[in-house]
């Protein structure tokens, strides 16, 4: 096999895996719909759900950060 059709073979592959993975993250991203979908028939706020996730993915200390200064300029503005 020449160097070429290496290249060739290897490149088809990585696509190949790419278009497996895109498939399985649109099958996920299906899901995590349903369960949004699921959790507002239920009477949830799916709006502050999401923020809620991304509050949760945060590190500690970033999100105490982030708050502190939400609160600063709440206040700020006579907000609070």
């Amino acid at each position: 096999m020449s160097e070429g059709n290496v290249a060739a073979e290897q490149l088809r592959l990585f696509l190949e895996r790419i278009e497996r993975l895109e498939e399985e993250k649109k099958g996920l991203s299906d899901d995590i719909k349903d369960v949004y979908l699921e959790a507002k028939a239920n009477g949830y706020d799916t709006k502050i759900m999401k923020q809620v996730i991304r509050l949760r993915a945060m590190p500690a200390h970033d999100r105490q950060e982030m708050e502190a200064v939400l609160q600063t300029y709440l206040s700020a503005l006579g907000m609070e």
